[in-house]
């Protein structure tokens, strides 16, 4: 038997392996995240065991309850992976991600009982119950929801992008493939798993030397690469300066000014669309490079942050400069919105008192 689950699962035990090694090796992500991975792999492991004695059991009789317990973790296990997954790579996100996860992880226990969602015969064969789709309904939903976050949270580039969508592949693979490859299907479920989150978590890495670690954003470095290539196509550039943080440190400390910017880079990524690239560029300043964009769409762009940074307790100073001709040099935007965030941060010091200055 232990032969058997080396040879079905050998491709799967070498990537966690080398998932396990660079996570160790890694400097870039916080500590908390890699002990989220970790557990992340553990539990990729200990189902690969589970599915595996599930599937080696059937048609055995006297095995019938142990199938029964197995396959109720099995269906609700990838739920609960896929929540622990967006708990993992989502900043600011909530454990209650996992609640409907463990819904369903109550109506598979009942099933064992009631037979609601699947139950094992006396020849420990799996038999759908009434409601033996709510496992896949409940991944489906789950799916979508990761891949709208994921991608509403993200900088809206191809680099971005493509992972995510090898980690929908898995998601759907596992949603059609059992209906068309039967039991069959359970000896490459974990692996394709694995697989799609080592692929995203490398494709992660790629990107870091682009991203500012704090925030997520594009960072200086990727900054002044972008400016630099197909400048005709540049039509806008918004400025964005965060008003008060010098009081938030002073009086809240230096970790309450950093999940300020982390909160605010998030409200300038929902409102970002496709040909719109955010950068942090250094402190509190912040740009936004819009390529092919009219210039209604930058002044919606400005007024889809300034709803999102409304609904925090902070708030922001933007301008912005467009470049009808494409003529403008990338000093002149600056230049130009950087003087309309100055007279806005000028009306926001005068209104409120505060101490006036900026951090570089």
């Amino acid at each position: 038997m232990f032969k058997d689950y080396i040879i079905q699962n050998w491709i799967l035990i070498l990537i966690l392996l080398a998932f396990t090694v660079s996570l160790i090796a890694t400097v870039f992500l916080q500590k908390k995240t890699i002990t989220r991975m970790f557990i992340l792999i553990g539990a990729i492991f200990l189902l690969s065991i589970v599915v595996f004695v599930e599937f080696y059991v059937s048609g055995k009789g006297e095995y019938k309850l142990l199938r029964n317990i197995l396959t109720a973790i099995r269906y609700s296990a990838t739920p609960l992976i896929i929540a622990h997954v967006a708990f993992t790579i989502v900043k600011k996100i909530k454990w209650f991600v996992y609640i409907p996860a463990l819904v369903l992880l109550v109506i598979n226990i009942v099933s064992i009982f009631t037979g609601i969602v699947y139950k094992v015969n006396d020849n420990a064969q799996l038999v759908h119950g009434p409601l033996w789709l709510f496992p896949y309904i409940f991944v489906g939903l789950y799916g979508v929801n990761l891949t709208y976050v994921l991608i509403a949270r993200s900088n809206k580039r191809l680099m971005e992008i493509l992972p995510v969508v090898f980690l929908d592949v898995s998601i759907i693979s596992g949603l059609i493939l059992p209906f068309v490859f039967r039991e069959k299907y359970a000896s490459v479920f974990c692996a394709t798993i694995a697989i799609a989150l080592f692929a995203y978590y490398v494709f992660s890495l790629l990107q870091l030397t682009k991203k500012d670690a704090l925030t997520g954003l594009l960072n200086r470095h990727a900054y002044y690469s972008d400016v630099s290539k197909d400048t005709k196509s540049i039509t806008a550039l918004v400025s964005i300066d965060v008003n008060g943080l010098k009081s938030v440190n002073d009086k809240v400390g230096h970790l309450a000014g950093d999940e300020a910017l982390i909160t605010l880079a998030l409200c300038f990524k929902k409102a970002l669309k496709i040909k719109q690239s955010a950068y942090r560029i250094g402190g509190d300043d912040f740009v936004i490079i819009c390529r092919r964009t009219s210039e209604e769409e930058v002044k919606e762009l400005i007024e889809h942050i300034n709803k999102n940074v409304s609904e925090t307790t902070y708030s922001c100073a933007i301008g912005y400069s467009y470049n009808s001709d494409g003529n403008k040099l990338m000093k002149e935007l600056y230049r130009e919105a950087d003087q309309m965030v100055y007279i806005e941060k000028e009306k926001y010091y005068q209104e409120t008192n505060n101490e006036r200055r900026r951090v570089k």
